[in-house]
This record gives C-alpha cells, sequence and structure tokens, in this order.
C-alpha cells in the first residue's frame, strides 16, 4: 500500500480511529444547508420557466412568465393556467419575462386561448419583446390574441 500523504485525512496523528471532517466538506455542508434552492436543480437555471400567478380582483388571473417556453416547459404553463381557467373571467399573460418562445409554446398559447375560449373566457397577451412577438407573428398568429403593451393596459382593456 502506498502512503501518499503521511497521516490519515483528518486524523492529527495518523492513527487509526481518529476522526476530523474536512474543513472545506464542512464549508460546502454548511452553505448548501443555508441555501434555500440547493436541493432544486433549477434554481439558478435561466432556461428554467418561472410562474408567478396573481388575482388582482375576483375572477381575474394574472400568470407571470420567464424563461424558456419549449418543448419541456409548455406543459407546465399549459398545466397551471387550464387549471384556474374555469375560475376566472379574464387572464392575462405577461410574457416579457420569456426568453425564448419556440413552437411547443405557441401551441401551447394557441390550446389556452382555445379553452379560454370555451369556457368564455377571455384570454390577453401583455408583451413588447421581439423574442415573443416575432415568432407570434412569424406564426401569423398575432389575429388570434389579443395583445396588449403591458399588464395594466390587458386589464383596462
Amino acid at each position: 500500500m502506498t502512503d501518499f500523504g503521511g497521516s490519515a485525512p483528518g486524523t492529527p496523528d495518523g492513527g487509526p480511529g481518529a476522526t476530523r471532517a474536512d474543513p472545506l466538506q464542512q464549508d460546502a455542508d454548511r452553505l448548501l444547508a443555508d441555501d434555500p434552492d440547493a436541493d432544486d436543480p433549477d434554481a439558478d437555471d435561466p432556461d428554467a420557466l418561472g410562474l408567478g400567478i396573481t388575482s388582482p380582483s375576483s375572477g381575474v388571473l394574472v400568470v407571470t412568465v420567464t424563461g424558456e417556453l419549449d418543448m419541456l416547459t409548455a406543459p407546465q404553463l399549459r398545466h397551471e393556467v387550464t387549471r384556474r381557467i374555469p375560475d376566472s373571467s379574464l387572464v392575462v399573460l405577461a410574457l416579457d419575462g420569456v426568453r425564448f418562445l419556440g413552437t411547443s409554446g405557441l401551441a401551447a398559447l394557441i390550446e389556452l386561448r382555445e379553452q379560454a375560449h370555451r369556457e368564455g373566457v377571455e384570454l390577453r397577451l401583455a408583451c413588447t419583446e421581439r423574442r415573443v412577438l416575432r415568432p407570434i407573428g412569424i406564426a401569423g398568429l398575432h389575429h388570434l390574441f389579443d395583445i396588449h403593451d403591458d399588464v395594466e393596459a390587458s386589464l383596462n382593456s
């Protein structure tokens, strides 16, 4: 057996049985214990979908969407909004925080619009960002959505 460092790690004299935790590991463990997002792999992922859901008044739902809206994240948006549509008269999707809008995201928006219309609920989009409006325009979907510059304009229209 080869000895690479004299004493055994964590033992002051290298003798068996004496243990002391690695100070670097202790620091890492302490930092992880103090970090509420340590167990959340998406906490620092700028591409993860973020949804902020508020109800500024009875029957009004505002969903602030951030991150990427693509094939991995569109089902989450669809699920969270779909289950709230029956209790709403107006749903506003605030999309300025969306950094990428893929075809699955477009499909989710269309599906939400269709469900809202079937239930007699108005769906409005609040967005001025080219990275969101351009895919909607390229796909020829502008006519399907009531698009406003911000949430306040969406709520007051």
